[in-house]
C-alpha cells in the first residue's frame, strides 16, 4: 500500500509529521483520527483532523477539527 507524508496543524498534535495511507489519487484520507503519541494509554482522546491542501514537496496538511472522548468517533 502506498503512503503519503502529512503534517498535522493545530490541536494537540500540532507539528506532528506522519505517513498515512494514500488513495488511488495519491492523496491521504479526507479525515483521520489521531491519538497523540505522547499521551499515556490511560485517559486518551481522539483528535479529528481533515485533509487540507498539498504542501508542495512536504506532503499534505491535515487540519485540526475537534477532540472527542476516546471511542466517541468510532
Amino acid at each position: 500500500m502506498a503512503s503519503v507524508r502529512v503534517r498535522f496543524v493545530g490541536g494537540p498534535a500540532d507539528g506532528v509529521v506522519r505517513d498515512l495511507p494514500a488513495g488511488p489519487d495519491g492523496a491521504p484520507p479526507a479525515r483521520w483520527i489521531l491519538r497523540h503519541p505522547d499521551q499515556p494509554v490511560d485517559d486518551v482522546a481522539d483528535h479529528l483532523y481533515e485533509r487540507g491542501v498539498r504542501a508542495g514537496s512536504d506532503g499534505w496538511i491535515m487540519s485540526f477539527v475537534r477532540t472527542d472522548p476516546f471511542g466517541a468517533t468510532e
